[in-house]
């Protein structure tokens, strides 16, 4: 307590005119109008950034939980678009969802190693055969068609991109509805090329590639791309469509792979077509 009562008295002046500057500031900020306001506005500046630079650090965490989540939505909405069902009855009236059964499930996931500069390009995938990936299944994103499970482990798998050589997914162009196959040519991971269709019929730019759904990877009316120009090849009776990828490749983080819960149906059925010698040969 006498140490107490020695400090004060050592500075007494000091602690004395300290108080009288706070009183003074006090009486100058309350009862003058424009440094008050000056005092409140730059303390709101301050407080304002402060809060800023916490809501940007807070989206940054958040950001990879909320893109999940999202995901998550879109499967749910995906899974009730009609491509996504197969019709049971051709009857109008829709009874307890009688007329329609789950065709395809999707499965979320994230790339997280990828090439686009090889002849042949693998992305990498966070999901694996403990998710339900298998081999074969469809891969696309948000924005368009990816590529084809190529192998798996328990955790990741390897997709096969549409950016290598023998990729070979079907596709229509809409809406003039003619069919061909998907294929790249090695030069740019931006555009890619649709062979097989007959140049008897004239092809507009800007016609939308969609998935055709025939091998039963993909559902029927994933977006692909749009076209970009139709060249003649000469002595043939096809055109060179050149399309541009609705994807971009160089950026693609988020993904699904596609369950076809009535492949093995299809194949079974189709494993009975009957094969002309001539073919065979």
């Amino acid at each position: 307590m006498r140490k107490l009562i020695a400090f004060f008295q050592r500075f007494r002046v000091f602690l004395f005119f300290a108080l009288l500057q706070i009183i003074s500031l006090s009486v100058y900020i309350t009862f003058l109008a424009f440094p008050r306001f000056q005092y409140l506005t730059t303390a709101n500046s301050v407080t304002g950034q402060i809060y800023s630079w916490e809501n940007d650090l807070t989206k940054h965490f958040n950001l990879s939980a909320e893109n999940t989540k999202l995901q998550e939505e879109n499967i749910a909405l995906r899974a009730q678009l009609p491509k996504s069902l197969m019709k049971l009855s051709n009857n109008t009236v829709k009874i307890k969802d009688s007329l329609y059964k789950q065709q395809y499930e999707y499965i979320a996931g994230e790339v997280i190693n990828s090439t686009v500069s090889n002849r042949n390009n693998y992305f990498t995938i966070n999901i694996g055969e403990k998710h339900g990936v298998k081999r074969l299944m469809g891969v696309f994103s948000a924005n368009g068609v990816v590529g084809v499970i190529h192998s798996t482990s328990s955790h990741f798998s390897v997709v096969k991109s549409v950016l290598t050589k023998d990729i070979n997914i079907d596709v229509t162009i809409e809406p003039i509805g003619l069919f061909g196959l998907l294929k790249w040519d090695g030069k740019h991971p931006a555009r890619g090329n649709i062979a097989g269709i007959s140049n008897d019929l004239k092809i507009p730019r800007g016609s939308k590639v969609l998935t055709r759904g025939g091998s039963g990877i993909f559902p029927k009316g994933l977006l692909v791309g749009t076209v970009d120009a139709v060249y003649a090849i000469e002595g043939e009776a096809v055109w060179d469509v050149v399309i541009n990828f609705s994807e971009e490749y160089r950026s693609l983080q988020r993904i699904y792979v596609v369950r076809n819960l009535m492949l093995e149906e299809q194949q079974k059925i189709e494993e009975g077509i009957p094969i002309d010698k001539e073919e065979r040969q």
